[in-house]
């Protein structure tokens, strides 16, 4: 009941007086304020009295309501007298409520056991007299930083809508450093660049726009979450949450005033959205914290999206696999079973004569290999791709689409290797490459996760290498952003987790729908084959990237020299071996790959077990050391177990890490296994150059281990056991 009155006392009080409306966090240390100037919607931030966000207008402009297009021609020009266009302006402010929340929530796989969900909630009700006609807008203020979306109520006047653009603002407190990747419709695989706001139009004209994908429409633009530092200090983070039924989000950066505005993706057409009432938009984040370190430790994209809509999880398993894929993406074998495919017909390739390729890697004895390799080691799962025909049309750039996700190749047999790994207690993992023939792969897709069921496949890795079918659309826009969670929704009803690649990139919806286990929507492990990612890409992915949803990075590449695979290639992983370790612990997912050969692991066996130790659950995490585009020092408490696992990854220059173990508890002893760099390491002359040691370790030891250029440590920590006589 004072809840109600409460929030009756706020409305009546917006409609009597017009003032400015303040929200301050739990702690008192953000507080946002929101006011409507000129009949535009404007609201800016400050984080412990210091302005992090100015004064930034809101909005959203509709097709049909402003100079350029109505619903029937959008080429039509025309003139507008009506002084309101679109949700831009003509408000006046004729609500506010107040609502306190503070929860816990348990994730059902996650890095941490329980997350804490507390917020104070302001929201808005803005008219359009002219138009008779009103929204909402939602701000939920956390300590971590502040989210706020557009809500559309179904109205008379307000039903039906095309949105020509979003114009939300986020006005920067002046030329601050950024770390970010260049906007784009259509890939997020990019390396990351450090530098000032003022600076990113000459960094990407000088780059060279050719090397850019073709829909990069702006040179100022960049992709979010983009990472920020003010000249104060502080970090700040602009991100998305619950990107759905709507276009993902890219920043524009205004010079002049050093003011991203959004920039949707758009659809076939040019929209931005297709809008029914009653609706709303994904959240618009701004993750605030002193430290690099606050910003890995918020959980407001998770916090943001709703409550897992899944009743029954159980069989939701995170899994350590392996798989047949970095032969392939280095070259040693092919995707396409066939060499030659004498004819082609519509839809269909014709294997009558079709000459078998010694070079396939998804052949049934090297599977059985690989699943061989995992029930010996305690792995989950194998993946195998190009098992499916289609390959070799698609490679040969016939593009026909003759996918139909459930006929292997002739020497790929399913029953055999499904009956094999059921043998030795391994699942196979099913890959569906689509190649953005998105009509095709949603007719397929009952059919497909049938089979998946028939032959007990629990997860999928689905890809859209390519452009998007129809032509003309994009892999962010509003239309695939419904197919991908089409797609997640179907494989729920079949039991089936989803790890995307090319897919957009996250924004929290595994809360909600848990069984999307994994993404890639960056640039990957695949290209140190094409190559080489910079030294440092990897510790920049833990404060971007990783910040919508875990990453499927595909770490533990043990051999640098790419050409030993394939005499073709002249590529070199630019990272140590003691790197590619760190990474299970600094790159969270619940579904990791051990992506190396068997046979490279048996060479360094010793450091394989570390691979083989790492967990996929985990209880806590502890973030001890963090620099974006330096180094990134994480620990993590293994779940439900007495065991600890630390991974240091490092950049360009070679540096000490200092590792504080005062996360374990007090009074106890523990035996660390510590997997470091040799001290004349380096990622480019003597990248597997590492030592291995043990040591007693208890809460109030302090490490210090040499990490080298491109390097990294990590560190397995279990109790230590008492020898008795």
């Amino acid at each position: 009941m004072k809840k109600y009155l409460y929030s009756v006392l706020c409305i009546l009080y917006s409609l009597s007086v017009s003032a400015i409306e303040t929200v301050e966090s739990p702690s008192l240390n953000m507080k946002a304020y929101f006011d409507v100037r000129d009949g535009r919607p404007v609201y800016w931030l400050l984080h412990k009295g210091d302005t992090v966000i100015r004064p930034s207008y809101l909005g959203i402009s509709l097709r049909g309501e402003h100079s350029r297009g109505n619903f029937n021609d959008y080429k039509e020009e025309q003139t507008i007298e009506s002084s309101t266009n679109g949700l831009m302006n003509g408000f006046v402010m004729t609500g506010s409520e107040r609502f306190i929340h503070n929860d816990w929530w348990t994730p059902v796989w996650g890095e941490e056991r329980r997350i804490h969900d507390s917020y104070h909630e302001m929201l808005i009700t803005l008219k359009q007299p002219e138009k008779d006609r009103y929204i909402q807008i939602q701000f939920r203020l956390y300590d971590d930083g502040l989210g706020f979306r557009y809500i559309f109520p179904q109205q008379r006047n307000l039903n039906y809508f095309v949105i020509e653009e979003e114009h939300t603002e986020f006005a920067m407190p002046g030329d601050i450093t950024a770390y970010w990747i260049p906007g784009d419709y259509d890939t997020q695989e990019y390396e990351y660049t450090r530098c000032k706001l003022s600076e990113i139009r000459a960094i990407q004209e000088k780059t060279n726009k050719a090397n850019l994908s073709t829909t990069n429409f702006s040179t100022t633009g960049v992709q979010t979450p983009v990472l920020l530092k003010t000249n104060s200090g502080k970090w700040l983070n602009i991100h998305e949450a619950a990107l759905m039924d709507y276009s993902c989000m890219h920043l524009n950066l205004d010079e002049s005033t050093m003011t991203f505005t959004s920039w949707l993706t758009p659809d076939i057409d040019g929209t931005k959205g297709h809008i029914q009432t009653d609706a709303v938009s994904p959240w618009r984040v701004i993750m605030v914290g002193e430290t690099a370190k606050d910003i890995l430790a918020s959980r407001i994209v998770l916090n943001l999206n709703e409550p897992c809509k899944i009743e029954d999880t159980s069989w939701i398993k995170p899994m350590k696999y392996v798989g047949v894929w970095w032969e392939m993406i280095t070259g040693k074998g092919d995707w396409s079973y066939t060499w030659d495919f004498p004819s082609i017909h519509i839809g269909k390739t014709d294997y009558t004569n079709a000459k078998p390729h010694g070079r396939h890697s998804a052949n049934t004895a090297n599977v059985k290999r690989y699943i061989d390799f995992a029930a010996k080691y305690g792995f989950d799962g194998v993946l195998v791709e190009g098992w499916n025909i289609g390959w070799e049309d698609w490679f040969g750039n016939e593009k026909d689409f003759v996918y139909d996700f459930v006929t292997p190749y002739p020497d790929f047999d399913v029953e055999g290797i499904h009956d094999y790994a059921k043998s030795k207690g391994v699942k196979m993992i099913m890959h569906h490459e689509t190649s953005g023939a998105i009509r095709n792969y949603e007719r397929w897709l009952d059919t497909a996760y049938q089979f998946m069921n028939k032959y007990e496949y629990p997860a999928v890795k689905s890809g859209y290498v390519g452009n998007i079918l129809p032509i003309g659309e994009h892999h962010y826009s509003q239309f695939m952003n419904n197919h991908y969670q089409y797609c997640i929704e179907k494989a729920a009803k079949y039991h089936i987790m989803v790890n995307g690649h090319e897919a957009v990139r996250p924004t929290g919806i595994c809360r909600t729908w848990p069984n999307l286990i994994g993404n890639e929507s960056a640039q990957g492990t695949e290209y140190q084959a094409f190559g080489g990612s910079a030294p440092n890409h990897t510790t920049m992915l833990p404060f971007t990237r990783l910040i919508g949803g875990p990453m499927d990075y595909t770490p533990g590449i043990f051999e640098n020299d790419i050409h030993k695979l394939n005499p073709n290639s002249h590529s070199w992983c630019n990272t140590t071996l003691c790197n590619q370790l760190s990474l299970y612990v600094t790159l969270y997912s619940p579904l990791q790959m051990a992506a190396d050969l068997p046979d490279n692991y048996e060479r360094f066996r010793d450091a394989f077990q570390f691979i083989i130790d790492v967990p996929v659950e985990w209880d806590e995490p502890y973030y001890l050391e963090a620099e974006p585009y330096e180094y990134v020092t994480i620990a993590r408490k293994q779940k439900d177990k007495d065991a600890w696992f630390v991974g240091s990854t490092n950049g360009y220059d070679p540096r000490t890490a200092t590792i504080d173990l005062s996360f374990l508890p007090a009074g106890k002893k523990y035996t660390a296994t510590i997997y470091a760099d040799a001290k004349d390491a380096h990622y480019k002359t003597n990248p597997q150059a590492y030592t291995i040691t043990k040591k007693t370790v208890t809460s109030k030891t302090l490490l210090k281990l040499f990490t080298a250029a491109g390097g990294g440590c990590a560190i397995k920590i279990e109790p230590k056991k008492i020898i008795t006589p």
